[in-house]
């Protein structure tokens, strides 16, 4: 075959398109979704790992499954949702991420089909690669039904004569659980744990948004007598002890995991936020976990 100039020239735009293909594909921006029963259930449990994925060049969508509208002890019920409402607005404001919130009632929420097709469509539309919720054996009975729906949608979001109007995605992303209130007996470790102290007032500054549930609603059905801070500073120290350390103290079956994730750098390493595989997701490896957990030690 003769070679021409004109054939030489094509030859090389054909390498450098494939070269720049093959960069968009390994650089590809990464997505997480956190799809949670309440407006602030994200934040408390993730909030430092999202912040430090928002770091990384991650996009981050936060989404909650009802309008959190039984979540006080005063005003109507349309009153509380518009308040807490807002509350994510000014989380997005802090945080840069984004925030659904799916009209559904506030202790009420059911893992049925419809719900499932909405969980379906927010993973797919949002191309997540990670999705995280809550732990199935969790204490509040949103949270449970939360995570059976995603549970149910993990691998239905690869199939495209569910929901055909919205594409499925072509690869599993990783769903994990967040850390509950409870251990669970069958699996009592955690897979992944991230380190947040960097992070620990970020975190504090963005729970510091929903004000109708650190400083009024959590306070009185737990009947606490703790005295609620009135000052900006003072309100952050009282997050911090409250909500970023207590749910963030590295517990001896912890420190393993600590040290395979951070290794030499596992001492420093002093508030944490704790994950577990879901397995009906993508099957991942360490290697895996690495790439799309930039924040580990090599």
């Amino acid at each position: 075959m003769k070679i021409t100039s004109r054939l030489i020239l094509v030859m090389i735009m054909g390498m450098i398109a494939v070269n720049v293909h093959a960069g968009d594909m390994s650089n590809k921006e990464k997505r997480v979704i956190v799809i949670c029963a309440h407006p602030d259930d994200a934040e408390l449990a993730t909030g430092g790992t999202g912040i430090l994925f928002s770091r990384m060049g991650y996009k981050i969508k936060y989404v909650s499954l009802t309008n959190g509208n039984k979540g006080h002890h005063e005003g109507t019920k349309n009153e509380i949702a518009i308040r807490r409402y807002n509350e994510t607005q000014e989380v997005k404001k802090r945080m840069n991420c984004e925030y659904e919130i799916i009209n559904n009632e506030d202790g009420e929420l059911e893992a049925n089909l419809k719900n499932r097709m909405e969980v379906i469509r927010m993973i797919r539309e949002w191309k997540a690669d990670i999705v995280i919720t809550h732990p199935s054996y969790d204490y509040h009975p949103d949270h449970r039904n939360t995570s059976l729906l995603v549970q149910d949608a993990a691998f239905l979001v690869n199939v495209p004569k569910i929901l055909p109007e919205v594409p499925a995605i072509t690869g599993s992303p990783l769903f994990l659980y967040t850390r509950g209130r409870y251990i669970d007996r069958q699996k009592p470790y955690p897979d992944i744990v991230v380190d947040i102290t960097p992070v620990e007032r970020e975190k504090a500054y963005i729970i510091d948004a929903h004000e109708s549930q650190i400083y009024e609603w959590l306070p009185w059905i737990n009947r606490s007598n703790k005295i609620i801070p009135d000052t900006e500073k003072v309100r952050i120290e009282y997050i911090l002890k409250e909500y970023v350390w207590k749910r963030g103290e590295i517990k001896e079956k912890d420190r393993p995991i600590v040290e395979k994730w951070y290794g030499s750098g596992a001492k420093e390493v002093k508030t944490i936020e704790a994950f577990e595989i879901c397995e009906f997701g993508r099957a991942v490896n360490d290697q895996d976990i690495r790439e799309l957990f930039p924040m580990f030690a090599r």
